[in-house]
Parts: structure tokens; sequence; C-alpha cells
């Protein structure tokens, strides 16, 4: 499996620094909400031509990483002592 940062770049000067895919406006988190809608990779690259179903892939993974990095921090409630 290709790694996604072949794929995704985050550049302040594209969308304000939010990752894209290489060579696109097109930003992860937009890709992610399709696929989240139920586009299907094949419809996605229909609209987007210059995207491919590698890109797609990138675009998981990176979103993975960043979700597999994030902690949660429970905090102790402070109600009834």
């Amino acid at each position: 499996m290709e790694n996604w940062q072949k794929r995704i770049i985050i550049d302040p000067q594209i969308l304000m620094g939010k990752p894209v895919i290489k060579g696109t406006r097109l930003s992860v988190d937009f890709i992610i909400n399709l696929l989240a809608q139920g586009w299907e990779k094949a419809e996605i690259m229909r609209n987007y031509p210059d995207i491919t179903e590698e890109d797609i892939q990138a675009c998981l993974q990176y979103a993975s990483e960043r979700l597999n990095e994030e902690k949660i921090y429970l905090l102790s409630s402070s109600e009834g002592k």
C-alpha cells in the first residue's frame, strides 16, 4: 500500500492549509464526506477526473492516521461531592 504522504499535501497557500490531494484543490475532508454520503469511488473519479483510486485511498489512510493519533481525556466530575 502506497504511503499517503506522496499524495496528500498541506500548503498554507492552498485552501488555507487544509490537507488536499496533490495537484488539486480537493481536500481530504471533502473526499471523506463524499464517501460518508455513500458515493462510490468510481462515482467520485467520474465527477473529479483529476483524482485516482489511489488518491482516494490516500485520503482514507490520512484520516485513519489522524484518528488513531487522537487522544480522549475523561474529566472527572465534581458533582455529588
